[in-house]
Parts: structure tokens; sequence; C-alpha cells
């Protein structure tokens, strides 16, 4: 069945991997499911948690945040056009998932540079910096974040155990400018995020004190 020329064209979520220095855009993994569900969760950093009283109402920065979501990844459509689809004849998802997995491995070189440095007698080794990762969930949230949970339920399998479906566990935490320097390109994309935030806010039209069933009297000390 053919979808219809004014059907709207579907968005798909996914991560992109970016050079912090130069805005190289280095990897795009799109999701080839959207998730149904996407759960956050808004930690407030308030000034008042450790009981001073004057401080009660001031926020010290912007709400932690976590990212969760499921997506999943079938080779069911394009096992129905091996012509097509060589690497998944020959590999399934693997390469799919290999996509995701490395998101948490540093680079095989760097790893190969600390051994030959440590072996020479350096005695400091710099962690390997990770690309910036982007969560992009529309073009109302596209968030710095970091990967904090990864877990993988492969289902089906070929002849060869190569890997036809599976299910993938994602959990992010949003790096805010309490994370990244002010001037590093994530801190300038989340405040990107932030005023888009405030900007959607404002488009919502205010409620009335009678709609909750009392008046200014109520407010009143």
């Amino acid at each position: 069945m053919t979808s219809s020329p004014n059907s709207p064209k579907l968005t798909k979520g996914g991560i992109v991997l970016m050079d912090p220095d130069t805005g190289v855009v280095l990897r795009v993994i799109s999701l080839q499911y959207n998730s149904e569900t996407l759960s956050r969760t808004l930690q407030v950093q308030g000034a008042g948690e450790g009981g001073d009283r004057s401080e009660a109402l001031r926020l010290t920065g912007p709400p932690k945040e976590t990212y969760k979501l499921e997506a999943e990844i079938d080779a069911t459509d394009q096992l129905e056009f091996p012509d097509q689809n060589r690497t998944t004849m020959e590999h399934g998802i693997y390469p799919q998932l290999a996509a995701l997995e490395t998101l948490i491995y540093p680079p095989s070189e760097r790893l190969q540079a600390n051994d030959q440095r440590a072996a020479a007698g350096m005695l400091e080794i710099v962690p390997a910096e990770a690309p910036l990762t982007l969560f992009v969930w529309s073009r109302h949230r596209v968030l710095p974040v970091r990967l904090t949970e990864f877990s993988i339920t492969e289902e089906f399998f070929d002849p060869a155990l190569n890997p036809l479906r599976a299910k993938v566990s994602l959990g992010f935490l949003v790096l805010s400018v309490n994370d990244l320097p002010f001037e590093h390109r994530g801190a300038s994309l989340y405040m990107a995020h932030h005023r888009r935030l405030e900007r959607l806010a404002g488009m919502v039209s205010g409620g009335a004190l009678g709609d909750l069933g009392i008046t200014e009297a109520a407010l009143e000390p």
C-alpha cells in the first residue's frame, strides 16, 4: 500500500554526534521506529535545600533532567529484499547495534595510544574526549546529553546467530550549563533549548483565579 502524497512526512528521533570544536556533524543515528513513550525526570536545583529559609525560593541553576526511551530495531523489512540489503543479509542488525554501542566506547586508536604512552613512562594519560552527543526529538528538543544507561535485548537470530530484532533501552542525562563551560558548543545548544522552552511557555494563555475556585482575597496573608 502506497502512502498518500498528502501524508505528513514522519520525523524520526535520533542521536547526532558532533565535533564540539568545529561543529562538524560526525554521525547521525536515526531510530528505525520512534518510541511510543518517552520518560523524563526533572530534579529541581534549589538553593534552600540545606535548610536556609532565606534561600527557599532561589534556584541555583537549571533542573537536572534525564530521559529514558526504548527503541526497536528490526531487520524484517530489509530481509524481504535481499539484493538491496546485502549488509543486513550478512550481519543482521549488528551494524545498527554497533553504531549505538560505540557511543560509549573510547576510540580504539586512543586506547592504543594511551597504552604506548604508559609504556613510554608518561605519568599523565589524558582520557579520551567523546564527541558531543545530541539527543534529537523533534525540532523543539535538540539537547546535549551523556548516555547513562544502555541495555540491549536481542530477540531473534538468523542461522549464523546474527541478531535480527532487538529492543534497546537508552537513558540520557541532559548536559546543562551546570555541566559544561558556558562557552562550550553544548552549553550554547542547551541555552537555545532553554530559550525555546520559554517561548513555548509564552504561547499558553494564563488561567484565572476563578478557575481554581478562589479570589485574590484568598491570596492575602
